[in-house]
């Protein structure tokens, strides 16, 4: 499958496709409001940073427990319920007088029910396009995001900015109920992709054998750490710049969008498999220029110029389908998705502590340095890799 236009003729992706828009957009107009909202209230940047991402920090909870299921639910069954879920929980956000202890346990359940939904999700696109597609659709799947995140944050931004928070969560509940229809209404049934009850056995024995392999294992750790680490730095786009914020997040978007179609599309393949750690690189540096605390026209610049360094998941993400046995496709991208989440979580929850500690700008380039170390670190453990494959 080399083009667009073939994966649109595809049967059963262009609805497929159509509902992870919507779910998008409603995940970037909620984060902005819920980060907002939690901002006015209590003028913490932890616990800005924390609602917005905190739903992540539970995805190792799923992954370690509920992950069976990614591959032993129906999957049209399991992605018509869990945006009706989100959708409940979104306009629960919304309610008037909502403490914010309660709000935040919304969130992380929230969070563990996604946990399932990354490899229920992602296993499907690789049924409907074979291995052999999955890097363009995931390709497609990610400008999506970058595209719908845009939309998401600017639309959200006017809500909140003419409106209300709790506005701009209601329309994202409203959001999630479409994308629960278009799924059911798009998709055909399948039978689940493995057999017997999901359980935590099953979880765990997937998830050691995911592990037990050093090259899968180096995959997991550059899709999660030096990623989330960066997000860590978005989580503090709304304190460091209150008013401006939609246009940061929204400029990484753009910058994502770019990463993906460059990699995804533009890339022939041997060129591309040697780019995942120069773009992760790319990915941190660029933020290390708020330690100068840059005016918003600078500030936008870099966070879309390091933005487009997100093209690295798809070089990863490509080597990780390539390496996984096909009863287990929906399982390790779920284990990665659930992954990568909780760092982001984790980074989000520690950005917003040194920024409690220090300023917005100053913790930004800390998170920023640490992503680079440890994709460096990282490349070095697959250099030697490779030298000592060839010494054999």
């Amino acid at each position: 499958m080399r083009s667009y236009r073939e994966l649109f003729r595809t049967p059963e992706f262009t609805p497929f496709f159509l509902a992870a828009s919507a779910q998008t957009v409603a995940q970037t107009m909620g984060g902005l409001a819920l980060g907002t909202l939690v901002y006015r209230a209590t003028g913490s940047p932890l616990l800005s940073a924390v609602s917005m991402f905190g739903s992540s920090l539970v995805q190792v909870l799923g992954a370690s427990f509920l992950l069976s299921a990614a591959d032993r639910l129906p999957p049209r069954a399991a992605l018509t319920a869990l945006p009706l879920l989100f959708a409940a929980a979104t306009a629960a956000l919304a309610l008037p007088g909502l403490s914010v202890g309660w709000l935040f346990v919304i969130v992380l359940a929230k969070g563990l029910v996604e946990s399932v939904g990354g490899g229920v999700r992602w296993g499907l696109l690789n049924e409907i396009l074979s291995k052999d597609g999955y890097l363009l659709g995931r390709s497609v799947f990610n400008m999506m995001s970058g595209v719908m995140q845009i939309a998401g944050y600017a639309a959200g931004g006017a809500l909140v900015a003419l409106l209300s928070p709790r506005l701009s969560l209601l329309a994202a509940a409203g959001l999630y109920g479409a994308a629960a229809v278009v799924v059911r209404l798009g998709l055909s049934r399948r039978p689940p992709r493995a057999t017997g009850r999901p359980s935590v056995a099953a979880t765990w024995r997937a998830n050691a054998l995911l592990w037990s392999s050093p090259p899968r294992r180096r995959i997991y750790l550059a899709l999660w750490i030096p990623n989330g680490l960066v997000v860590g730095c978005e989580s503090l786009f709304v304190s460091y710049a209150p008013d401006a914020a939609g246009t940061l997040f929204a400029c990484a978007a753009l910058g994502m969008l770019v990463g993906d179609v460059l990699v995804g599309r533009v890339l022939p393949p041997g060129r591309r498999s040697r780019l995942g750690f120069p773009l992760l690189l790319l990915l941190a540096l660029p933020y290390v220029v708020f330690l100068l605390r840059p005016a918003l026209p600078l500030a936008a610049a870099a966070v879309t110029l390091a933005s487009v360094g997100f093209g690295a998941s798809l070089v990863q993400q490509e080597r990780l389908v390539a390496l996984t046995p096909d009863g287990l496709t929906g399982h390790a991208l779920g284990l990665h998705s659930a992954g990568m989440l909780t760092t982001q979580g984790v980074a989000a929850a520690l950005a917003g502590s040194v920024a409690q500690l220090t300023s917005p700008a100053r913790a930004m380039a800390v998170m920023a340095v640490a992503s680079a170390g440890v994709t460096l670190l990282l490349a070095g453990a697959a250099k030697r890799q490779e030298l000592r494959a060839v010494s054999r």
